[in-house]
């Protein structure tokens, strides 16, 4: 058994009941998930329908086909090996089934096709039973019933598993759709098993988790996307002030009670990086890195702040080593609407008007030459990529003039006024790859992430090189896709094999 190598989704199961012949045809809300989510599958995916179909839903179907790269086929019941073989000659390959996906069928139709070598998955219709059905007597079931459409992903997932043997993993992710899209379509989430033998299926909160997750060996999740508040008043540890959706919480007790579902990464290990405050104190370390190098590697300096009016924060800020102008963020660094509101101040007494949400981190801003070095540690591999900056601060300070040295408030997920001039070809020489390298290990053991990536700027006075933020998860665009999906298909099976990582060194 070789798995399967191509799906044919059949119209009765895709489009929308009721629809008017003549009329405007639609598709059917979880047939759009389907066909979002086998679009970067890396398995051959096409939509058959019938001679009859009226012209409307032909044209959706194959408007449909064009959108997501698809196929058609014309499926006649009194010409299935027409069908099989233009599909084969179609598609040509040569290990796998073939699926056809379907509302209903005849007995002979189906014989025919099974003896074809195509397995056939039935999408019941409501009130029927409730459970995913194989039919038994063959080691290769071809005859599949399902109750959902979103239950397709999990099913092709189980079967392709079951091909494959012991040796391949599968891996469930969740994640925000653009998140999601932005990885998928890299190739990084194929259901059809990777060289390093890992499955991906999506997740979804349309199907009971604990049933998806008795099919995966591992979760990959961005929790932050499933973050409701973020309750930074309370004095209790930190997993206790975030509420998650439902559907995250009933993740997290399956886990909690399953302990042999490896999780890419443990929910406690990625608190930190939602907790600003709590990622300066952890960058404060980095001082024990700095004794074998010429250049020192630091955080920022910083403060907390509960109350832009409390009483000698002017004292407090220069007690921190806080001199203007100064970067204000808040203190939840990602999961909530306003975690990226953030301001650069420029004079003192505009601090207690500050439109910023408190708790909040007042940080050091510093000069670094409009450059920004982003580094990310996938397992045991480390990249970079030089970025545009923020300019220096004499150059914030001649803008903010324009409106009376007033705060400059922005959202740090959007760009800020950079040094287009600027050449980065010099800049790579600037930085310390080793002492980088150093203080990328360093973090990894300390937070015991496998996927993170944290910003780097080098200050023009003293050369230190500050470490401004660190994230979980990132998408690592910069990095080329045939070098990094392969690094991060690596690095998410030594996971979930237990492999330990060995000090990793940064790839130029």
């Amino acid at each position: 058994m070789c798995g399967v190598k191509g799906i044919v989704l059949d119209a009765s199961i895709l489009l929308k009941a009721g629809d008017d012949e003549n009329g405007s045809p639609s598709l059917r809300p979880d047939a759009l998930y389907v066909l979002r989510k086998l679009r970067y599958s890396n398995i051959f995916t096409g939509i058959s329908y019938g001679p009859d179909l009226s012209a409307p839903k032909v044209r959706l179907l194959q408007e449909s086909a064009r959108l997501y790269s698809y196929n058609c086929f014309v499926f006649r019941p009194s010409a299935i090996d027409s069908f099989v073989s233009e599909v084969s000659l179609e598609w040509d390959e040569n290990t796998g089934s073939y699926m056809h996906v379907v509302s209903s069928y005849k007995d002979e139709e189906i014989a025919q096709m099974i003896s074809s070598g195509w397995l056939i998955t039935v999408l019941r219709s409501p009130g029927k039973a409730s459970d995913v059905e194989y039919s038994t007597g063959t080691e290769n079931p071809s005859k599949i019933f399902i109750n959902k459409l979103e239950e397709l992903p999990l099913t092709i997932c189980h079967l392709n598993k079951k091909a494959m043997g012991k040796d391949v993993k599968t891996v469930g992710y969740l994640m925000k759709p653009s998140r999601e899209e932005d990885f998928a379509k890299r190739g990084a989430f194929p259901i059809k098993p990777t060289p390093n033998g890992l499955i991906f299926v999506p997740l979804t909160y349309e199907l009971p988790i604990s049933q998806q997750l008795q099919e995966v060996d591992g979760v990959l999740h961005k929790a932050t996307d499933d973050i409701i508040t973020v309750e930074m008043s309370s004095s209790s540890d930190f997993e206790n002030k975030v509420t998650y959706t439902e559907g995250m919480q009933e993740l997290q007790r399956y886990i909690g009670c399953h302990p042999d579902c490896r999780v890419i990464d443990p929910f406690t290990n990625i608190y930190p990086v939602l907790d600003r405050l709590k990622i300066q104190q952890i960058l404060g370390g980095l001082e024990n890195l700095n004794s074998k190098s010429c250049s020192k590697i630091r955080g920022p300096h910083f403060l907390k702040v509960v109350d832009f009016s409390e009483p000698k924060l002017e004292d407090k800020l220069v007690d921190a080593k806080l001199s203007l102008p100064n970067i204000v963020k808040p203190q939840v660094a990602c999961g909530v609407a306003d975690a990226h509101s953030m301001a650069i101040v420029f004079k003192e007494d505009t601090y207690k008007d500050l439109n910023v949400p408190l708790p909040g981190i007042v940080q050091e801003y510093v000069d670094h030459s409009s450059t920004m070095f982003k580094f990310y540690v996938v397992g045991k591999k480390i990249f970079f990529a030089i970025k545009k900056s923020t300019p220096n601060a004499d150059t914030l300070i001649k803008l903010a003039e324009e409106k009376e040295l007033k705060p400059l408030l922005f959202d740090s997920l959007k760009s800020l006024p950079v040094d287009k001039l600027k050449s980065q070809n010099e800049d790579n020489t600037r930085i310390d790859h080793e002492l980088v390298t150093d203080a990328a290990n360093w973090l990894r053991r300390v937070l015991d992430l496998t996927i993170f990536g944290f910003d780097v700027v080098i200050q023009e006075s003293t050369g230190d090189h500050v470490i401004v933020d660190v994230n979980y998860l990132p998408s690592f665009k910069e990095v080329p896709d045939e070098v990094a999906i392969p690094t991060f298909w690596e690095a998410i099976k030594e996971k979930l094999t237990g492999k330990q990582s060995t000090e990793a060194a940064i790839l130029l």
